[in-house]
């Protein structure tokens, strides 16, 4: 059972390619949980299963969260799962198009230092196609209170959905606290990624991620993408800009369609092969 591990600043996920797995069709939830736990397993933010066939592109690609659910597309792993299709000679071209369950997008791979770029597709931030319930409108700045605060919230989707909030300060803390109470909020039918951001000027901004599905996070490629076109909706930032996480940065570019394009690093960390003992019952 052949593995190879990569993280894109600090956002890990396994590559699993299933040619490798003949007996399985896809991992299970007990099979994903146990190969991402932390201790018990190899380690992951997610499981990149592919390449699969697909009609629609070059690739196709699912994404698993290390609770079992399966996540719609992630920029991160998008690129990881790039470098890895370059790596392994799955491609003589350099860009190709990679099909996910939230949208077709198309990857670069950069030969000289294994960077990627990504065209992530266009961000909406229309509720019945992020979604979010109740009344079809641009979700911009509504208030949802949280605990003990109230926050202004913007919902997005580019493909998977997202909830942006901007502060003047953000932490690590915030993120943690308040999190895991927005992403399961029942406004979100699917629940939803929560990005927590700060805008430092019209070409920089900070977000804290909490992740559907993963908790807290060092760094996501849509997330970025989303807190992004969220700054550029409300008019903060230009059309080409940094977002900060806490694992590394990632460089943004929007078009006047909310069209964005993600480009950043890869880091290749392990190739190895799992144990069947680590599917054991805990003693």
């Amino acid at each position: 059972m052949r593995f190879s591990k990569y993280h894109a600043l600090g956002n890990d996920y396994l590559v699993l390619n299933p040619s490798d797995y003949p007996d399985w069709t896809e991992p299970n939830l007990e099979q994903i949980r146990a190969i991402c736990h932390r201790n018990y397993g190899l380690g992951s933010d997610g499981i990149l299963w592919g390449p699969l066939p697909s009609h629609r592109g070059d690739f196709g690609l699912r994404i698993f969260n290390p609770d079992g659910s399966e996540a719609e597309k992630s920029g991160n792993g998008l690129r990881i799962f790039s470098r890895y299709l370059w790596e392994q000679k799955m491609t003589a071209q350099p860009e190709f198009t990679i099909d996910t369950s939230g949208g077709l997008v198309r990857s670069a791979v950069n030969k000289s230092d294994l960077s990627v770029t990504v065209q992530m597709g266009r961000v909406s931030f229309i509720s019945s196609e992020i979604p979010i319930r109740g009344d079809d409108r641009e979700v911009i700045n509504e208030p949802f209170t949280i605990l003990d605060r109230e926050f202004l919230v913007c919902a997005a989707t580019i493909g998977n959905p997202h909830c942006v909030i901007s502060l003047p300060e953000i932490s690590p803390e915030i993120a943690l606290k308040y999190g895991p109470s927005l992403e399961t909020h029942s406004s979100f039918p699917q629940k939803t990624n929560v990005q927590f951001m700060q805008v430092i000027d019209r070409q920089n901004i900070r977000i804290e991620i909490w992740e559907r599905g993963a908790g807290y996070t060092l760094a996501s490629g849509s997330s970025s993408s989303a807190a992004a076109a969220v700054a550029r909706k409300l008019g903060l930032v230009d059309d080409q800009l940094t977002v900060h996480m806490p694992g590394g940065a990632l460089s943004i570019k929007i078009d006047l369609e909310y069209e964005i394009s993600m480009s950043g690093p890869v880091n290749h960390v392990a190739d190895g092969q799992m144990h069947p003992e680590i599917f054991a019952p805990k003693r």
